[in-house]
């Protein structure tokens, strides 16, 4: 089975609602919000991580970045470190590296998405490849996941809209 398949099924099975949505290849969350013409805010990425060791799915905003320190601490780890494409590849072979899409994986693999992710309205996930996204409702997402919801991330800074915006109103 593709790794878009699996994520249809598994939406399927739980009677979800939701839009297949076919891209070019976008290799980080942003480009595929811009190939989508979705806010960032909008699409779930999924950072792998492992703390002590032990892997970690970390959901966020793709305009914002993963603070691993706040990551040990929810966990009450020693050490929290982003997972390497082979580390990646090993615990997520249902996917391409890099498209890890924002649902279970594996039982006992712990799932923390940032507070800051938006609630209401709908969600942009990668499907599991470069070029498939599915956008769906933010709270049936929610629910088939139940992501342990803490602080993990930090903002990413301006987007280059808004720097060329701030650039064009700051006088010469």
């Amino acid at each position: 089975m593709s790794a878009s398949s699996w994520v249809r099924t598994s939406l399927t099975a739980r009677g979800i609602t939701f839009e297949m949505l076919r891209h070019p290849s976008a290799y980080t969350a942003q480009q595929m919000a811009a190939r989508e013409h979705v806010s960032g805010r909008r699409v779930a990425k999924v950072v792998a991580a492992l703390a002590d060791g032990r892997p970690v799915e970390l959901i966020l905003p793709a305009t914002r970045r993963v603070d691993l320190e706040r990551v040990r601490q929810a966990l009450g780890a020693e050490e929290a470190r982003l997972a390497s494409e082979e580390e990646m590849a090993k615990v997520f072979p249902d996917c391409e590296v890099g498209a890890i899409p924002p649902m279970r994986h594996w039982e006992g693999v712990p799932v923390l998405m940032d507070g800051s992710m938006p609630t209401d309205g709908d969600l942009v996930i990668v499907a599991g490849t470069h070029t498939d996204a599915i956008r769906l409702p933010f709270r049936d997402w929610y629910e088939m996941v139940n992501p342990q919801v803490v602080p993990i991330s930090e903002d990413d800074g301006p987007t280059a809209g808004e720097r060329d915006m701030r650039y064009a109103l700051t006088p010469p």
